[in-house]
C-alpha cells in the first residue's frame, strides 16, 4: 500500500472510532463556506460531542447516530447578529423589560463598571426568533445613556445559557451631537469629560470627581485588554475618536460610522474596525448628512476591516438583507461571509467562529443564499445540537395558522 493510501486510511480509522465514542452528526454534500474569505466547496462535516471532527470531501464511509444530507445547500458557521440588546430589551415601553440603558441615576458620574451582562436573560424570546434565522451570537451592548460613556459588555452566544459571555471586555463610549446636546449643549463636552476622565486615571487620588472608584478601575482595565467602541457617525467625530484612542493607547472600533467613508485612510491608517448599516444612506440627522449606501465596499477597498449591525435588537435577523445589499454595492461576496461569522469573534476575543476541525461545531443549513432575503435557515446546529428550529413567532404561528379556508386554528383546537 502507498504511504498516501496509508494515511487516509488512519484517518478514516481515527473518524469512524471517534464517532463511534461520542455523539455523533455527519452532514453531507454540503457547500460549505469555513467562515473566512474563501469560496464555498463540496464537503463534508464530521461533527463528534458538538466538535468539528473532520472536514473533507467525502465522508460518506464515517459512520454518525445521525446524518443529514445538505443536498447541495449552503452551509456557514452561525452568523453575527451585529451590536444588540438581545436579552436585555424584551418590550421597550415596559420599563422592567428593558436593562441596556443607565439614565438619570442620582450619582451624577460616569459609571464605565456599570455592565450590561449581569442584566442578561437567555430566555427571552427576542433570541430564538434571531437564532432559527442563522445567528449564534452578537455584541452585548450597553445602550447610549445619558453619559459619555455608556458601559460594558461582550460577546454573548445564542445557546441558552446564563453565563454564555466570551472575549474581551467591551466600553461603550457614545460621543454623537444628540448625546452632546443632552450632556451640555455641544458634542465637544464629551471630549472635555472624557479627557479630564482619563487624567484622573493617572492618579491616585480617590476624590473622584468624574467617574466612580470602581469605574476607574474598570477603565484602566480595559485600556489594557479590552475594546473601546466609539459610536460615532459624523467624519470630524470619527477623527476625534481616532485621535483619543491614539493619545491613550486604546484599542478602538468604530460604532455607525455613516461617514466613515470621507476618512477611510485614517481608519485604514489606525488599523480601526468599523460596524455600521449598510443601509444608511439617507441622513437620520445632521450627523450623518454625508451617509451613501457604497460605505461598506468604499472602506474595504481602502483597507478597513468592516463589521455590520442593523441598528436594531428585536429586528437583528434583518440583517442578512442589510450584508445584501452591501454586497450590491460592491462589497465582495466573501469578504462580507467572513464579516459575519469569524471576523467579530476575532476582533472581539470570542473563540473562533470557522467550521474546522478542533472548534465548536455552531453552523447553519441554508435553504439558498444566506444574503437573499428570499431564503432562510433551513437547520442551525449549535454545538453539535440541532436547535428545534422554534421561537414564539413559530409556536403562536402553529397555533393560529388556519388549516380550513376562513376559519382560525384557535377555533378548530382551542
Amino acid at each position: 500500500m502507498k504511504p498516501i493510501s496509508i494515511a487516509i486510511a488512519a484517518l478514516i480509522s481515527v473518524i469512524l472510532s471517534n464517532a463511534l465514542l461520542a455523539d455523533s452528526l455527519l452532514i453531507t454534500n454540503a457547500q460549505l463556506f469555513v467562515g473566512d474569505d474563501r469560496k464555498a466547496l463540496p464537503r463534508d462535516i464530521l461533527i463528534v460531542d458538538g466538535i468539528v471532527d473532520a472536514v473533507a470531501g467525502d465522508l460518506s464511509v464515517a459512520e454518525a447516530d445521525k446524518v443529514l444530507n445538505a443536498d447541495g445547500r449552503t452551509v456557514t458557521p452561525t452568523l453575527f447578529a451585529g451590536i444588540t440588546a438581545a436579552g436585555l430589551s424584551e418590550i421597550g415601553m415596559v420599563y422592567e423589560a428593558v436593562d441596556s440603558r443607565l439614565s438619570d441615576l442620582y450619582t451624577g458620574l460616569m459609571h464605565p463598571e456599570f455592565d450590561v451582562r449581569r442584566a442578561y436573560n437567555p430566555h427571552s424570546t427576542v433570541i430564538p426568533v434571531t437564532r432559527i434565522e442563522g445567528f449564534g451570537y452578537t455584541l452585548l451592548m450597553a445602550a447610549p445613556g445619558d453619559r459619555t460613556i455608556s458601559g460594558q459588555g461582550s460577546l454573548v452566544r445564542f445557546d441558552n445559557g446564563f453565563d454564555s459571555f466570551e472575549g474581551k471586555t467591551v466600553v461603550y463610549v457614545n460621543v454623537d451631537g444628540g448625546s452632546g446636546n443632552r450632556l451640555g449643549g455641544s458634542r465637544a463636552a464629551h471630549w472635555m469629560l472624557l479627557e479630564s476622565a482619563f487624567q484622573e486615571l493617572g492618579t491616585d487620588d480617590e476624590d473622584l470627581t468624574l467617574i466612580s472608584a470602581a469605574g476607574k478601575q474598570a477603565l484602566r482595565a480595559t485600556a489594557q485588554n479590552g475594546i473601546f467602541v466609539f459610536r460615532a457617525n459624523r467624519a470630524s467625530d470619527i477623527l476625534q475618536s481616532l485621535a483619543f484612542s491614539k493619545t491613550h493607547k486604546l484599542t478602538a472600533v468604530i460604532s455607525g460610522g455613516q461617514e466613515a467613508w470621507m476618512v477611510r485612510e485614517a481608519l485604514a491608517d489606525g488599523g480601526v474596525p468599523v460596524v455600521l448599516n449598510a443601509l444608511d444612506n439617507l441622513p437620520g440627522s445632521f450627523d450623518g448628512l454625508g451617509a451613501r449606501l457604497d460605505n461598506a465596499a468604499l472602506l474595504h477597498t481602502a483597507g478597513v476591516t468592516v463589521l455590520f449591525t442593523s441598528g436594531e435588537t428585536h429586528n437583528a435577523r434583518k440583517l442578512r438583507q442589510v450584508v445584501g445589499n452591501a454586497i450590491a454595492q460592491g462589497f465582495p461576496y466573501e469578504s462580507a461571509m467572513a464579516a459575519m461569522t469569524s471576523l467579530p469573534a476575532e476582533i472581539f476575543g470570542g473563540r473562533p467562529r470557522m467550521i474546522a476541525p478542533g472548534l465548536a461545531a455552531d453552523l447553519v443549513i441554508w435553504g439558498g443564499d444566506p444574503f437573499d432575503v428570499n431564503s432562510a435557515a433551513d437547520q442551525v446546529i449549535l454545538d453539535g445540537q440541532l436547535d428545534p428550529m422554534t421561537s414564539r413567532q413559530t409556536q403562536l404561528l402553529q397555533r393560529y395558522l388556519p388549516v380550513e379556508a376562513g376559519l382560525g386554528r384557535a377555533y378548530i383546537n382551542p
